[in-house]
């Protein structure tokens, strides 16, 4: 009965969403004929059907299904979900304020948040949450063990965790919870002669965390250029973005517009206060991750020839949403507009108008881009995200590597590091010494190691078809077995030969635990590949060769 239930109201508003899509003249009575349709089904099903039906999780199913058939971004939020997109807009949150993680079919502590009640109250990354006042959730994932940790500010709430690594094992806390926002500027500094800002979100409060920074820059004269990190930041308000691109450009500057379906609502956004920073050299760092208001600011400083852009191409999403009420006090953030960049281009990736036979969604390909012209006449192409004008290449995550981080050998020997060593050097002086990394080493077992066996796998699938194929003689088995020889992993070999890359996630790590996330930042920063490219470009004449100037 549930399963019919909820097929047949996926079905029904599905093709609602199909109807809605044909040419506008028919549009309206197609959408008129199938809502009668399936209001007439749902009757049918109340009054008849031999079991009573599920109407919540029913239309639940029914709407996701409608969704789907749209963009991955227009999205319903029922009342008891609102929390989230209050989150997603402000960064606002009633909680303990921790980051929380799955493992072992558990909820663990990831890491408490800077100044928040976890840290407080001597919270650790690395403890397992037993406990929620008298709740058992000793078996329950973040996601269930959130709905019980969050709550409305200054109310108590009594943790029992497990500790690894201590004495009395079995801890118990008492916090307050409050109203905690996360910081979408979680980390700044001066390097030489250039200002780094992290700009992890767009949310109401980002302007004036980044004009805070940008405020100490101006006062500091070491403070010759700016490096502004988007990198993973997958955007949030358009207005925020503008607001930051006031601080570098003219007043009056337009620097994005959106227009509704058909080219409709037209909307101009233009910078409204004089820039802080009308001249000083800018670097934006974007990557894959870098995303809607993210590539909006990014674009902008583009196009106008107001930065440079340095790392790989983002994601490519040229959509607006915007959040409607619903009745029963539910929302929908919906997708109502594109956006273009001053020189005009749509940076949208994905084309989710016309979808695959399978329903798929297929990237534009370069071959049907446009070319627009910058400020000053460079050459840059829209749709497939904004391509950085210097690319880095990251190289790839060997798979050594990518285990190690995967299943928490680094995490479990910061954890264990942390238990015996109250303090350390701060993150631009800390490195993992010869004696450190040995004790990493022996802190992994060989026996639950994983590795990704392709090798083994490729050599066994070579052999098999040289035997098929009838080569496999005397000779060629004996070449085999020398070959195979030679590629048996040695883990102890393999941790020595990609030490760099593994130290790089481990440094990090433990600098996390004593400096929270800003400690983990500039920890990576010293080693990074992006910010390193960004300081010799303007640091020397590449920078007004790559805009033109």
């Amino acid at each position: 009965m549930k399963k019919f239930a909820l097929t047949a109201a996926a079905a029904i508003l599905a093709a609602i969403i199909t109807a809605y899509a044909a040419p506008q003249k028919s549009a309206d009575a197609a959408l008129a004929r199938n809502l009668t349709t399936f209001n007439a089904i749902v009757k049918e099903l109340q009054d008849n059907y031999v079991d009573s039906i599920a109407p919540d999780r029913a239309f639940d199913a029914a709407i996701d299904a409608l969704l789907a058939t749209i963009d991955p971004y227009t999205e319903y939020y029922p009342a008891e979900e609102q929390d989230a997109l209050q989150k997603m807009t402000t960064g606002e949150y009633g909680g303990i304020g921790s980051y929380l993680m799955d493992r072992d079919s558990s909820t663990y502590i990831s890491a408490p948040m800077e100044n928040s009640p976890a840290a407080r109250a001597g919270i650790k990354a690395g403890d397992r949450i037993l406990k929620v006042d008298s709740i058992d959730v000793s078996r329950k994932l973040s996601a269930d063990v959130t709905k019980v940790l969050r709550g409305r500010p200054n109310t108590p709430v009594t943790m029992t965790l497990l500790r690894p690594y201590a004495e009395d094992s079995i801890i118990t806390v008492s916090l307050v919870r409050e109203m905690l926002q996360q910081p979408s500027v979680p980390y700044y500094t001066v390097v030489g002669n250039t200002g780094y800002i992290l700009l992890t979100s767009f949310i109401n409060k980002s302007p004036a965390e980044v004009k805070a920074a940008l405020e100490e820059f101006k006062g500091d004269p070491r403070v010759k250029n700016i490096v502004l990190d988007l990198r993973g930041n997958g955007g949030g308000l358009v207005e925020s973005a503008v607001d930051i691109l006031s601080y570098f450009l003219p007043k009056g500057t337009e620097v994005v517009r959106t227009r509704g379906r058909d080219g409709a609502a037209e909307r101009v956004y233009k910078t409204t206060r004089s820039p802080l920073f009308p001249d000083i050299p800018v670097a934006v760092l974007i990557d894959g991750a870098t995303a809607s208001a993210s590539e909006i600011l990014a674009g902008a400083l583009q196009d106008l020839d107001r930065g440079v852009l340095v790392g790989s191409r983002s994601f490519g999403k040229g959509l607006v949403q915007t959040t409607r009420p619903l009745p029963f006090s539910g929302v929908l953030k919906v997708t109502v507009a594109k956006y273009y960049t001053p020189s005009g281009r749509l940076i949208q990736a994905l084309d989710y108008a016309h979808r695959n036979e399978d329903g798929s969604v297929s990237r534009i390909p370069d071959s049907l881009t446009h070319e627009y012209k910058t400020l000053h006449g460079r050459t840059i192409r829209d749709g497939g995200g904004l391509v950085p004008d210097t690319v880095i290449d990251w190289g790839k995550v060997n798979r050594l590597v990518y285990n190690v981080v995967r299943d928490n050998w680094s995490f479990d020997y910061a954890t264990r590091f942390t238990a015996s060593h109250p303090e350390v050097a701060a993150p631009e002086q800390f490195v993992i010494t010869d004696s450190m990394y040995a004790d990493f080493k022996k802190s992994i077992d060989p026996a639950r190691f994983k590795y990704d066996r392709v090798m083994e796998e490729a050599m066994k699938q070579l052999r098999d078809i040289a035997t098929e194929e009838g080569y496999m003689g005397d000779e060629t088995t004996a070449a085999f077995d020398s070959l195979q020889k030679l590629l048996i992993h040695d883990l102890d070999r393999d941790l020595d030969t990609h030490r760099p890359e593994i130290e790089e996630y481990l440094g990090s790590e433990i600098m996390g635990r004593y400096y929270y996330d800003r400690g983990k930042t500039a920890y990576m920063l010293r080693n990074d590949k992006a910010f390193r490219a960004a300081r010799e470009i303007l640091d020397s004449g590449r920078y007004n060769s790559i805009l033109g100037k």
